[in-house]
């Protein structure tokens, strides 16, 4: 295991789906070694959301991602070619790229649903990466693969990584907006966190994770976010 995490400082282009698989091998060495798992996040993104509409349709996300320091200055490494301090989108284009091609497997960690139906996703676009204020943050427009009406029931999304390394938190100021082109009354709800969690991420016990016997950490605390729109 100690191997696997030193391999961590020697990928150059590090982006949040290697931390994932990273994760997944660590976890499969403290069961091969009967170690218990130490259940907690490596990487903190907040997020903001935008929901998009077009022709009376939901057609999808799109997404603000800002990471943490420690993960932006890991990621950036030997990607200032031109040596001027800065970090353009050009720069940043090969990375937005492997970031882009590593989340498919992971479903772009959104979860979409109607009632309990699960709503698929398409290949996102629009994608780049932004290097603001010493932090990066990835923006990407992720569409359904299916438009759902907008005035559809129960129609309602979250954000997270099931195995709970990397930690997805809304925002606290404006993390939900209703996109351009959205039927009027429509509107979303961002579920409270469960009274009986920290309500920050960073801040669960083992013992939660015990509680859990291993399934799902990341959605059994994950926020909902419900849009609905008035009936016409």
């Amino acid at each position: 295991m100690r191997e696997i995490l030193a391999g961590i400082k020697t990928v150059r282009l590090w982006t949040i789906a290697t931390a994932a698989i990273v994760m997944t091998a660590v976890h499969i060495v403290m069961m091969a070694t009967a170690m218990p798992a130490t259940a907690h996040p490596h990487v903190w993104v907040t997020v903001k959301t935008t929901v998009v509409y077009g022709q009376g349709n939901i057609t999808g996300f799109r997404h603000s991602w800002t990471f943490d320091d420690m993960y932006t200055a890991m990621a950036i490494q030997g990607l200032d070619k031109n040596k001027d301090g800065a970090y353009d989108r050009e720069e940043l284009k090969e990375l937005a790229q492997v970031n882009i091609d590593g989340l498919k497997q992971f479903a772009y960690f959104t979860h979409a649903k109607l009632g309990e139906e699960k709503l698929p996703t398409s290949a996102p676009k629009d994608y780049w990466l932004e290097h603001k204020d010493g932090i990066l943050t990835l923006h990407l427009f992720l569409p359904l693969q299916d438009p759902v009406l907008a005035d559809a029931p129960e129609f309602n999304f979250s954000v997270y990584d099931s195995s709970f390394f990397i930690a997805f938190e809304f925002a606290k100021d404006k993390p939900i907006k209703i996109g351009a082109g959205a039927p009027a009354g429509c509107g979303a709800e961002l579920s409270i966190p469960n009274a009986d969690d920290t309500g920050d991420a960073s801040a669960l016990g083992e013992a939660f994770f015990q509680e859990l016997g291993g399934q799902d950490y990341g959605g059994n605390i994950a926020r909902t976010v419900s849009v609905t729109c008035a009936q016409s």
